[in-house]
């Protein structure tokens, strides 16, 4: 039996504002992202994907304030369309999978010097 891990990632941006960095490898499904807010200036901007595969994780500019974000990608059909809730015609949605890949997060407009923390909770 798995249990969830948690992978911390401070990100200390640069002169510049920007910042790159990595969780360890991963192996499990993204469960959820939570931003942690130290010092960032208002208005920051994150992408977070994974390394590898380069699925989408999370991508939000002018970020002010701490938050949890729980990711989901679109699923399919076997013939590559998409599934659908009928009545909505909204997409039915599931965890996305990071295997042997590192997650990225690249940070920009977070500020001179200042410093954030992500973590990263894979089931």
């Amino acid at each position: 039996m798995s249990f969830p891990q948690r992978f911390t990632v401070t990100a200390a941006v640069d002169g510049s504002g920007d910042f790159t960095g990595y969780t360890p490898v991963v192996n499990g499904m993204i469960h959820a992202v939570e931003y942690v807010k130290t010092d960032y200036a208002n208005g920051v901007d994150f992408t977070i994907t994974t390394e590898v595969t380069l699925q989408g994780v999370w991508t939000e500019s002018d970020v002010n304030a701490a938050k949890t974000v729980a990711p989901r990608q679109p699923t399919h059909s076997a013939v590559g369309v998409a599934s659908l809730y009928a009545a909505a015609g909204e997409p039915v949605e599931t965890l996305i999978a990071a295997t042997n890949e590192r997650i990225k997060i690249v940070v920009a407009s977070g500020g001179v010097s200042k410093t954030g923390t992500f973590h990263v909770i894979i089931v």
